[in-house]
């Protein structure tokens, strides 16, 4: 009898354009003891009809989505912040690929949040990275529209800051390779105004000098808002990798130690 019960409440909730549910809603809808509610949880996993993202906040699993046992990241995300009482946006390689990057479609999910980070989900069927900050720049949060309502997103040019400041993870070539898609999406007086914000005058630099160096042409009214932020301020020399030697030719405009030949991907 309660099996069939939660039946016709998850069918309540799909009707109502809703992926997700959590523990408390059950308790506040059935009269039954939680051992009784988790067991029929429990049914439902079994059967492949719902799946658990993080204790207690549940999705409901559509018959599209029975081959992979789970819902894409951008379906749930956020439900899920919102039941972790998280600002956030879904960032890095995953924002790039949104906004059109997705020659590196990532198989891991990024999202990030106010510090601290919630705990990563990392299982069989999902695998969701949170990054943490003390503070999000919420002019480089943009929304954009999912089968389940509207996600934060960071825009092109916070994604590019933000992939900068994660050198170390994901390398130059790698960021790079990224770039060369994403700054069709950029935009030069977003980019001034989230730069100027960002505050680092290293990543500005290096971005600045990817986008001329390899990009080129195409990039020019991108570079030009940069190297004007720069241009009043004093800046000094910063290796182009900060994880190899120091040592290398200086670009004397960026003032990048080409401590590393790039090689993008495409």
């Amino acid at each position: 009898m309660a099996d069939n019960r939660l039946d016709i409440f998850l069918k309540h909730i799909r009707a109502k354009g809703r992926y997700t549910f959590t523990f408390d809603e059950l308790k506040k809808n059935f009269d039954l003891s939680d051992k009784a509610l988790r067991q029929s949880m429990f049914r439902l996993q079994k059967k492949n009809e719902i799946a658990v993202i993080r204790q207690g906040f549940y999705v409901i699993i559509p018959p599209e989505y029975a081959s992979t046992g789970t819902l894409p990241e951008t379906v749930f995300i956020d439900s899920l912040m919102k039941f972790l009482g998280k600002i956030y946006y879904v960032g890095l390689l995953s924002a790039a690929a949104l906004h059109g990057a997705a020659h590196q479609k990532p198989m891991t999910d990024y999202v990030v949040c106010q510090h601290p980070a919630p705990r990563n989900i990392n299982n069989k069927k999902q695998r969701i990275l949170f990054f943490s900050k003390q503070t999000l720049i919420q002019e480089g949060i943009v929304q954009k529209k999912t089968i389940s309502g509207f996600i934060n997103v960071s825009s092109p040019e916070l994604t590019a800051f933000d992939l900068l400041d994660n050198i170390k993870k994901f390398g130059i070539n790698r960021i790079t390779t990224v770039l060369q898609e994403l700054h069709e999406e950029m935009r030069p007086s977003r980019l001034s105004k989230i730069a100027k914000l960002v505050d680092n005058r290293a990543n500005i630099q290096r971005l600045g000098y990817i986008l001329e160096t390899v990009i080129g042409a195409e990039a020019e009214k991108l570079t030009n808002v940069l190297y004007k932020i720069l241009s009043k301020t004093t800046f000094v020399p910063v290796p182009l990798s900060p994880v190899k030697t120091r040592h290398g030719t200086i670009n004397k405009k960026w003032k990048i130690i080409e401590n590393m030949q790039i090689e993008p991907d495409l």
